[in-house]
């Protein structure tokens, strides 16, 4: 097949992975699109999106429109010709408009094995339900959300000792490389596209911190999951007098008691009553502190750790 000439459009770390592989492959990226740079850091400095850094370091022409409505971002989509667009987490609504100006029409990036999980956090909506497997499916773009046809899927499984952070890391690389499957022969992917079923459609909400805090009358395995989800953002938390203690890594065991209640302080976990079972923390950061091992974090701070104590009241005073 001829090279295709592409728009991209993407912002954050998991697109750029798709972008960096596209660069390297035999087609062509005539124009990225990616999210206006946004305030970050303590000082709030504008930074530019991953992708953006990426297009900028190949001197792409880079568009950063708030919205696709414009008829003037439709005309300068136009003018580049491109033979198919490609949508990674960019983050805006892409109206039928736009759909439509590629010859082979856009094509999506998705990190679920669709239908499972639509929407914005399908990565760690899988791991929080406790999917035995995850994967990407590249999807013909239509109006609705995440609902086109599936041109190519692949699958991975979802370990024990996944994190949010890893199997989103995993998942990206797997959908660079089916990307570029996918577009080396983009016609035959087409012609054998897959209709979604209407079956087994479950929507990824965006993470929030309101989420973060743990709920004990929760039972210990979907806790623990919640963990894992929710590592390296939100991060889980715990109440730490009138401040949180954010819970790195942790797992669930049979123990029992009121829910919420330090049934155990040992050097390798804090065992948290829970609905069902109880929840071992292992890793926890205090506040201004870095993430640390139990047995360090207690290191001069056992007296603020006593069985007994109801983490739904907080610890105490963190001096």
């Amino acid at each position: 097949m001829t090279p295709l000439r592409i728009v991209f459009a993407g912002t954050p770390d998991f697109a750029a992975l798709s972008l960096a592989a596209l660069l390297a492959s035999r087609h062509q990226v005539v124009a990225v699109l990616t999210q206006p740079d946004r305030p970050a850091g303590r000082g709030r400095t504008l930074t530019p999106s991953d992708v953006k850094v990426l297009a900028e370091q190949h001197q792409l022409p880079v568009l950063q429109p708030t919205t696709l409505r414009d008829a003037d971002i439709g005309a300068q989509l136009a003018s580049f010709d491109a033979d198919v667009m490609v949508v990674v987490a960019y983050g805006l609504l892409i109206p039928q408009a736009i759909l439509d100006l590629p010859r082979h029409g856009c094509i999506n990036v998705h990190g679920s094995l669709l239908p499972r999980w639509r929407g914005a956090a399908p990565v760690h909506r899988a791991i929080a339900a406790g999917d035995d497997e995850s994967g990407v499916t590249i999807m013909q773009m239509e109006a609705g959300l995440d609902t086109g046809p599936m041109l190519h899927k692949v699958a991975t499984p979802i370990t024990a000792s996944d994190t949010g952070g890893s199997l989103y890391q995993r998942i990206a690389e797997l959908g660079a490389a089916a990307l570029v499957t996918v577009l080396d022969d983009l016609a035959q992917f087409q012609v054998g596209a897959e209709v979604q079923p209407e079956q087994g459609v479950s929507y990824a909400h965006k993470l929030g911190k309101q989420e973060a805090e743990l709920d004990w009358q929760q039972d210990a395995e979907q806790l623990a999951r919640t963990v894992r989800a929710f590592n390296p953002w939100p991060v889980a938390q715990v109440p730490f007098g009138d401040q949180r203690l954010r819970v790195w890594q942790a797992h669930a065991g049979p123990g029992s008691g009121a829910p919420g209640t330090l049934l155990s302080v040992s050097p390798d976990s804090l065992e948290v009553a829970c609905g069902q079972g109880s929840l071992h923390i292992t890793e926890a950061q205090l506040p201004g502190k870095k993430a640390q091992p139990v047995k360090d974090l207690l290191s001069g701070r056992a007296h603020l750790l006593r069985p007994g104590q109801l983490l739904a009241d907080g610890f105490g005073s963190a001096s």
